[in-house]
């Protein structure tokens, strides 16, 4: 279908001033106009190249501070680059911050118009698309609400529709799942993919690599600026992912050995890395560390933290002896885009029912930066779990389940 976004050699720098700059003219006049010229210069980003076809989706991580978000202010024309070129062909949709267009004062019937019509549509086109706007954000009761009185999830949603239904030819999204009920995320999701199918490039700027793996064609890791890594999602995401692990293990302090409930031993840099300055201090399988297949598992995590943390991230895995991973869930994912930790709390992972083979499993829990960028805590084959079963299974799950005959009549054939 051909590029819709050809982006070469971009670069944008930003001055940076002295902390003590003068805000006021008073200020300048008694400083005798020192430390208003800036300090230095340094480079949001430099060197940056890539391209989209029409129909694509590629996912940009990268930690705090590695230009992702300058990089889709210039995509969508709110930025310009220093150096470099960008080709973009056809109406572009953005997700800068989700709501940020909207006026508080109006309604969101007022602010649907306003942003679509700014977006390129006409009004009659508006008026025609507005119940499917207003449908898709689930906001019918609210619409002619201010939007002052919306919560940031009802916010989101209507941003989220209105952008959609625009039909813009590239979509630029800054963490469009990053909050919102699990519903909402799957209809976003729906969405995300009848939009590709139709041939809209999309952007996405994602702190949660996981997601960047399964949804887009192609990744770019962001460092400082500059490209780390640009391909196949998986092998971006797996470097990325090595190079947080280094980053842990750097931060990891040397601590004495310590002992579980359980007596298992914890040794930093063998089963347990971290900064440590978030502490995983107890996990509990309930109701016990043996339970039948079918059966629910709550894993409970105690913490504690030398002071408040605004944003961190759990993790639960559950792991075979041989490493292969049968679970894999974290906060973020399942739509908490982060959890506040106190100085001591805890947090609980409820699983209705786990459909596990028989056999034994380890328990590994994490507790991590809110980016992703490094773990507080990790436990690694420390809490192991026994699953018991008398059906037998091939493979790594086990489910309930019945065969049927189906010809004249169905007739069972499960005892």
């Amino acid at each position: 279908m051909g590029d819709a976004i050809l982006v070469e050699n971009l670069g944008k720098d930003f001055n940076r001033y002295h902390t003590e700059k003068p805000v006021t003219f008073m200020e300048a006049a008694l400083s005798g106009l020192r430390r208003i010229k800036p300090v230095e210069k340094f480079w949001a980003l430099r060197g940056v190249s890539f391209e989209v076809a029409a129909g694509e989706m590629i996912g940009v991580i990268g930690h705090n501070g590695a230009g992702k978000s300058t990089l889709l202010q210039i995509l969508g024309q709110v930025a310009y680059p220093t150096e470099g070129r960008i080709k973009m062909r056809g109406r572009i949709g953005a997700l800068l911050d989700l709501g940020a267009g909207f006026h508080g004062d109006l309604t969101g019937r007022e602010n649907v118009f306003v942003t679509a019509i700014v977006a390129g549509l006409p009004r009659r086109e508006v008026a025609r698309r507005f119940d499917r706007i207003v449908a898709f954000a689930e906001l019918e009761g609210f619409i002619d609400n201010p939007v002052r009185t919306y919560s940031t999830g009802m916010m989101m949603r209507l941003a989220f529709s209105v952008a959609v239904h625009t039909d813009p030819d590239i979509l630029l999204v800054d963490e469009f799942l990053s909050v919102g009920d699990l519903s909402f995320q799957s209809k976003c999701l729906h969405r995300i993919a009848d939009m590709k199918d139709q041939g809209c490039a999309i952007v996405l700027v994602s702190h949660d690599v996981g997601q960047v793996e399964r949804l887009c064609d192609r990744a770019l890791w962001l460092k400082h600026g500059t490209v780390m890594a640009y391909g196949e999602p998986s092998v971006v995401a797996g470097q990325y992912t090595m190079e947080m692990r280094s980053q842990t293990q750097q931060r990891t302090p040397q601590r004495p050995v310590q002992l579980t409930a359980a007596g298992t031993e914890l040794r930093v840099n063998e089963n347990r890395f971290g900064s440590l300055e978030a502490e995983i201090t107890a996990v509990r399988l309930l109701p016990q560390s043996t339970l039948e297949s079918g059966k629910a598992l709550c894993v409970e995590v105690d913490y504690e933290t030398h002071q408040p943390i605004d944003g961190a991230i759990f993790s639960v895995t559950i792991s075979q002896d041989s490493g292969e991973t049968c679970l894999d869930v974290n906060t973020l994912d399942t739509g908490i885009p982060c959890v506040r930790l106190q100085e001591q709390g805890t947090i609980r992972l409820n699983l209705d029912r786990l459909d596990l083979r028989g056999g034994n499993y380890f328990v590994d829990v994490g507790l991590y930066q809110q980016d992703w960028s490094y773990a507080y805590d990790y436990h690694w084959h420390v809490y192991p779990l026994t699953v018991d079963t008398t059906r037998p299974s091939k493979g790594i799950l086990c489910p309930p389940l019945r065969w049927e005959v189906v010809g004249d009549g169905v007739r069972s054939l499960t005892p």
